[in-house]
């Protein structure tokens, strides 16, 4: 097993909205835990003998403020729990822009703080080019999710996830970016089929692997 997930305490996916108010380390009331839950899961994830534990952070403020220094605390805390078990952090893309996430890591700068990148987010949630992005964060991504995604049509609204090669994700492009050795982990959250759309993102990554 390459990864494992956490999931902050009280996030709310029902609208972009509702995430940006409850999600990772925002909420004050879920902070104990959140806490709590991140020390039981590094200490299954020490036993599982996996390297990585990805999640959201949420929507971490880009300006200097009491709100953006409250979570950056709050994630070196979780940062320092999963490293005295031996485990990478990886923070999820899409809920910050590319620049403030290495905003983020660089102010840290905790070896055991890094990215899981998901290109569909970036679209999913409007936060950049999927590509681009990738370039700027790839001194400190240690996993890259296949998954992908279409733009909202009104802003402030989600975008929707497709199937791997049905969306906006150059995958050509992009893979050509993904730092060498870095795993590619198939994730599909949405639609009916699921097992059908995992093994088209394998198909297209060994067609793509193949040229």
């Amino acid at each position: 097993m390459l990864s494992g997930m956490l999931e902050a305490s009280g996030e709310d996916y029902t609208s972009l909205d509702t995430i940006a108010r409850t999600g990772g380390l925002r909420q004050d009331s879920m902070w104990a835990s959140t806490e709590a839950n991140a020390r039981r899961a590094a200490e299954i994830a020490q036993q599982m003998e996996l390297p990585l534990v990805t999640f959201h952070a949420g929507f971490i403020p880009e300006n200097e403020c009491e709100e953006r220094i409250k979570m950056l605390k709050r994630l070196m805390v979780l940062t320092e729990i999963f490293a005295k078990h031996g485990v990478l952090l990886g923070l999820e893309t899409g809920q910050e822009c590319a620049s403030n996430v290495v905003s983020v890591l660089e102010e840290l700068s905790h070896p055991s703080l890094g990215v899981n990148y998901d290109p569909a987010n970036m679209i999913l949630y409007g936060k950049g080019d999927p590509v681009e992005a990738i370039k700027t964060l790839s001194p400190w991504v240690q996993q890259v999710h296949i998954k992908d995604a279409k733009a909202a049509d009104v802003s402030g609204t989600w975008g929707t996830e497709m199937p791997a090669g049905d969306g906006e994700v150059p995958w050509k492009e992009f893979l050509h970016c993904v730092p060498d050795g870095v795993n590619l982990v198939i994730e599909r959250e949405g639609g009916e089929n699921r097992i059908h759309d995992v093994q088209q993102a394998k198909a297209m990554l060994k067609e793509l692997a193949a040229c």
